[in-house]
């Protein structure tokens, strides 16, 4: 909801006056008095909570993550608690090292508790994976971790979790949405002190013993020990966790598998909201690596490994034979991680007939082409890993299938189904432990990737950004969607349509015939073309930017650059309008 100029200026007005907000937060908006874009940008709308939580800068107002707008989505998700009778069962709150973080996830523990929730906070930074496995490990009804991902250092988000592990679908993400635009006041939103809680028995503190659980869960990943065991002394490991949650759990998780050379970046080993080495805290961007990488050459590593500040997703570089280290994208992981665990799970006669890959509609073609090949069933998904979370609980409930991996472009992946969302210290454990098991074969991670694309052909893929912020940008953003919705071209780059799917109104469109989609209405518009070509465009459910997904396949790696290249122009025409 878009407020009025005269709605802004009272907002303003009273967060800077009302004794209810801090000195702090008052101080911040005095401070910016006279600005009227800055007052606008904060104050036009509400911070708002979508499919999955809600995440932004950091800073006082409406449209900023603080201790109030947090609040009000604690007060939204406790009254849906209470109308679901699960203020027993409790909920469990985490957050990641920004800056503000403990805070924030204090304020929303604090509110739980208020509204006569049992809460189970952890004493200090977790990971979200690891948030993910408490809600279940501890019978939980939600669990809500602070955490803007890889986003840059103003940001913050809360992101919400439901019983089973996973972060909110429909329809529990439209209830508490619902639930939260009720709180009409911020004056509703209910608290109260730590040590009123825990003395009325709702505030426990957790750490080591569902720390233990975890790891335990993550370790038994694993399939070939043996290989672990002869191998993990020799490979020599390289890690990041880029001033975030990671350090401790992967480092505890490759020591206890017995991997010894593990080199750790110091400039970038201890949690820092700051995130001062890197312009993003993003393992998918090369930046980030230069630390890690300098540290590789010195200590002659195998294996260069970078989690993200909430430690969800996975960069990698690998040596190859001419001794340079070649960056994996989270496409190339999938692929190599689907390859490993279905080709180890067929050679021990352990892969069900009925077992799945889960992927999304955004991520690469390899891994669906090696799942089939493989005899596993591929399912596809939107893109965001709580669908591919929502997928294993369909299988539990119907028996339909047996969850074997999943993965998505964005760096993530999963095995297992101790957790519910992407987790890097299973992606961890799971490369190196892939890495053994080749170096015992005298082979390696990129020489085994080489083989599936000869194999299969070379697939190549592309994620374009463009940052529209703001009022304006947002208006930019709609515009774009509405008029290639409106009109979708027939032929993208010289290929011809084939599958058009329009996910908003669950439209697909192949050979003349219309169907539905099967999926849940999002705002995604997808091209299918002939050769493995294709393209998405989305807006992003948590940035002010709109999103370009784009791919081809080749019968060499020359040939895949090429034809992308060619692709992508065409595919970036869709911004503009036509004769633009």
């Amino acid at each position: 909801m878009a407020y009025t100029d005269e709605e802004i200026l009272k907002n303003y007005e009273r967060w800077c006056t009302d004794s209810y907000f801090d000195e702090d937060t008052r101080a911040e908006l005095l401070a910016i008095e006279g600005d009227e874009k800055e007052i606008r940008e904060r104050f036009y709308t509400d911070l708002s909570f979508g499919t999955g939580g809600m995440r932004g800068i950091m800073g006082a107002g409406t449209n900023r993550m603080n201790v109030y707008t947090v609040g009000k989505a604690a007060q939204g998700l406790a009254n849906l608690i209470k109308k679901e009778n699960g203020c027993g069962r409790g909920a469990v709150i985490a957050h990641d090292s920004r800056h503000m973080s403990r805070e924030l996830a204090e304020a929303a523990a604090l509110c739980l508790a208020a509204n006569g929730i049992r809460v189970y906070m952890f004493d200090s930074l977790r990971p979200t994976p690891e948030l993910s496995f408490a809600v279940r490990h501890l019978g939980c009804i939600a669990g809500a971790v602070v955490t803007a991902s890889h986003n840059p250092a103003e940001y913050n988000g809360f992101k919400v979790y439901w019983e089973d592990g996973a972060q909110i679908t429909y329809p529990k993400d439209e209830e508490i949405m619902a639930e939260i635009s009720a709180v009409k006041s911020l004056g509703d939103v209910r608290t109260t002190t730590a040590a009123e809680a825990e003395a009325a028995g709702l505030y426990a503190v957790i750490g080591a013993e569902t720390d233990d659980r975890y790891i335990e869960a993550v370790k038994s990943l694993v399939l070939e020990p043996e290989a672990v065991k002869k191998e993990a002394e020799n490979l020599r490991i390289v890690y990041t966790p880029l001033h975030g949650t990671g350090n401790i759990p992967v480092r505890r998780i490759l020591g206890e598998l017995g991997f010894e050379n593990v080199y750790v970046v110091p400039e970038q080993e201890k949690p820092d909201g700051a995130f001062p080495t890197v312009s993003s805290p993003n393992p998918e961007d090369p930046g980030a690596f230069r630390l890690a990488l300098e540290l590789a050459e010195k200590t002659d590593a195998d294996l260069v490994l970078a989690t993200d500040p909430d430690a969800d997703r996975l960069g990698v570089y690998a040596k190859d034979r001419d001794g340079r280290y070649k960056p994996f994208t989270g496409n190339m992981i999938g692929a190599l991680l689907c390859a490993y665990r279905l080709g180890r799970l067929r050679e021990k006669g352990m892969l069900p007939e009925n077992g799945a890959v889960v992927t999304t509609i955004v991520s690469g073609r390899l891994g669906r082409r090696i799942a089939r090949d493989m005899g596993a069933d591929v399912i596809e998904t939107l893109t965001g890993f709580k669908y591919i979370g929502e997928q294993i609980k369909r299988f539990e409930e119907d028996g339909s299938h047996e969850f074997l991996f999943g993965y998505e472009e964005s760096y993530g992946c999963l095995a297992g189904t101790y957790a519910r969302d992407k987790d890097a210290a299973a992606a961890v454990t799971m490369l190196c432990e892939a890495a053994a098991y080749y170096r015992e074969r005298g082979s390696s991670l990129p020489e085994q990737l080489r083989e599936l694309y000869e194999r299969c052909g070379f697939y190549k893929e592309e994620l374009y950004t463009v940052t529209m912020s703001g009022i304006e940008g947002a208006a930019q953003i709609r515009a774009v969607m509405d008029r290639v919705r409106s009109d979708p071209p027939k032929r993208i780059g010289g290929y011809e349509t084939e599958v058009f799917c329009d996910y908003l109104k669950d439209i697909r469109i192949a050979g003349g015939e219309a169907s539905q989609t099967g999926l849940p209405r999002s705002n995604v518009l997808y091209f299918g073309m002939p050769e493995d070509t294709w393209c998405c465009i989305r807006p992003s459910g948590t940035e002010p930017k709109i999103k370009l997904y784009m791919g081809v396949r080749g019968d060499s790696p020359e040939e895949a650059e090429e034809k992308l290249g060619r692709f992508k122009k065409a595919v970036l025409g869709l911004l503009s309008p036509p004769g633009v």
